[in-house]
């Protein structure tokens, strides 16, 4: 490395809600129960928590509400940092973590959330080298939102006027882009799982990969996948 160059700090935050009843992964709960659907949540974070440690970055944990940090200190162990999240909507808490880290120049902010338990770590990694040429980085997700995002530079002008919580999402951040001057890195496609219907794919998803001797690498949530409760409060209850 030349002597003037500077290294890039990679930071690699969580953002996660306290898996309380009623409060977390109400489309599931819809379709099950509040309880079990809080359990799920539970395990989602476990579990991608557990395969984001492997990253080399700075790790923090953006958690919400701020009075949840006595739940989420065990939970991270030293492994990540602890941050509460702002108030406001997404735009608003995702901009109010960035800003500040952006200001650290040069540094790689990759931020996810916990929907996504089996989140390969090699887009982690992606999203990370792609920083090294652009501006930024998002992860498509199939519902219409993200699933990642990662900037360099300064806070992209994306949080704005976004109709958050539907298949918009993509579209309007992208649109919102125009004329910014910001170079934009799609990643991969990957799910978030919201739904009965992303629950029961998610469960075939696992299936297969047993089939072939994989590990599906989320034990946690395995477990839940193979709770019998889950189906039968389905059953009962087929909204969602």
């Amino acid at each position: 490395m030349d002597d003037g160059e500077q290294t890039t700090a990679r930071v690699l935050g969580v953002f996660a809600k306290q898996p309380q009843p009623g409060q977390v992964k109400t489309r599931l709960a819809a379709a099950t129960s509040a309880a079990w659907a809080a359990e799920v949540a539970r395990a989602f974070l476990l579990d991608t928590l557990g395969r984001l440690e492997q990253v080399a970055a700075e790790r923090l944990v953006a958690f919400a509400p701020a009075e949840a940090r006595s739940f989420f200190a065990p939970i991270v162990q030293g492994r990540f940092g602890l941050v509460a999240q702002a108030e406001g909507d997404l735009g608003q808490r995702m901009t109010d973590f960035l800003a500040p880290r952006l200001q650290a120049s040069p540094t790689s902010v990759v931020l996810v959330g916990t929907d996504s338990p089996d989140l390969p770590i090699a887009f982690v990694e992606q999203a990370f080298e792609a920083l090294v040429r652009t501006d930024l980085v998002l992860g498509p997700a199939m519902d219409g939102g993200y699933y990642l995002i990662g900037c360099t530079g300064r806070v992209p002008p994306i949080f704005e006027n976004i109709a958050w919580g539907t298949p918009r999402v993509l579209e309007q951040t992208i649109a919102a882009l125009q004329g910014s001057g910001h170079r934009l890195v799609l990643l991969p496609p990957w799910y978030d799982v919201d739904t009965w219907a992303d629950w029961e794919m998610l469960r075939g998803i696992v299936q297969a990969r047993r089939r072939a001797g994989l590990d599906p690498a989320m034990p946690n949530t395995e477990k839940l996948l193979q709770d019998s409760r889950a189906g039968v409060a389905a059953s009962t209850n087929p909204a969602g």
